[in-house]
């Protein structure tokens, strides 16, 4: 054990991991070693010596006046030898010698440490990025599996699912790339993070980003509509009536419009002003379509638009 304290420190250091951490998943790893050694019925007790910077076992024993099992008893003379004012019926821990243990005690404290390592990574990634669900981050494509794209953000890697990627788009291990963080789950048996570049909520977050108006509230994103690669709408609206929102989101000569078309990589996107008038929300959302007629449903809470046949594919 010559070193261990170096050795956690060292482990606390690269992996970020509270110190106090470390040490408990060594003494567990010891006690199991101990237990598959002495055998598991035993009560063994494993403490960190920090001024020793070792592992300290203890075997429990019952003090008693004459010795039926010498496994769980002890007698009154020799428990004095561990504690002076030791009595018939206490319970004594006894150090157990570890320096016979050999390669079992190794091989099960390495596994026991590295799985209450990951443990401690994993908790440390979900505390880190708990707080981080619905917003975008930016990464790098590390490797591929399966089809999903994992990404390194830096602390830890996330995954961006098959379904939630862009058709067309593609990427290359060292690639940039930013994507909406859409779940943070601490018990996923793969990446915790998972991300999306297909949602709704993709687009509406560069908006924000790019736009000051809307990340101030004063302009509002209504609703939107997506298909992504292809061509998304949204509906804007103004708190303020001195700011045009369809003007606020396009941006001087088209600049903010054209950064998020160029984060989602020539999506094209219409932006159109929201109206409480359904019946003109509607002619608005359509556009560069000419709507002929509209005809409400109030009743069934529906509607049917009617547009020229060489006008469909532009609604």
């Amino acid at each position: 054990m010559f070193g261990l304290k170096r050795e956690i420190d060292q482990i606390a250091k690269d992996k970020g991991i509270d110190r106090s951490e470390i040490i408990r998943a060594l003494e567990e790893a010891m006690k199991q070693a101990a237990r598959r050694e002495h055998g598991p019925e035993k009560e063994i007790e494993a403490r960190y010596n920090e001024e020793l910077g070792e592992i300290e076992l203890f075997e429990f024993r019952e003090v008693v006046e004459n010795v039926d099992d010498e496994s769980t008893q002890i007698t009154l003379e020799y428990a004095h030898e561990f504690d002076p004012e030791a009595e018939l019926g206490d319970e004594i821990g006894v150090k157990i010698d570890t320096s016979g243990f050999g390669r079992i005690l190794a091989q099960t404290a390495k596994q026991v440490i590295i799985q209450r390592i990951r443990e401690a990574e994993r908790d440390n990634v979900y505390e880190e990025y708990k707080d981080r669900e619905g917003e975008i981050v930016n990464g790098i494509v590390r490797r591929f599996e399966k089809g999903a794209i994992i990404v390194d953000l830096g602390r830890a890697e996330a995954v961006l699912p098959l379904q939630e990627q862009v058709p067309r788009e593609n990427y290359r291990p060292g690639d940039r790339i930013r994507a909406y963080v859409i779940d943070v789950n601490k018990n996923a048996k793969g990446s915790q993070i998972v991300l999306s570049r297909t949602c709704i909520e993709m687009l509406t977050k560069l908006f924000e980003q790019e736009v000051p108006e809307i990340y101030e509230g004063i302009v509002t994103i209504e609703s939107a509509a997506r298909e992504p690669g292809g061509r998304s709408k949204i509906a804007v609206a103004s708190r303020d009536t001195d700011v045009d929102p369809v003007g606020a989101c396009v941006g001087m000569k088209g600049s903010r419009v054209q950064a998020v078309v160029q984060e989602l990589r020539g999506e094209r996107i219409d932006i159109v002003p929201w109206s409480p008038d359904p019946a003109r929300y509607v002619c608005s959302a359509l556009s560069p379509a000419q709507v002929s007629k509209v005809i409400i449903d109030e009743a069934e809470k529906s509607m049917d638009v009617i547009v020229p046949d060489d006008q469909l594919s532009l609604a």
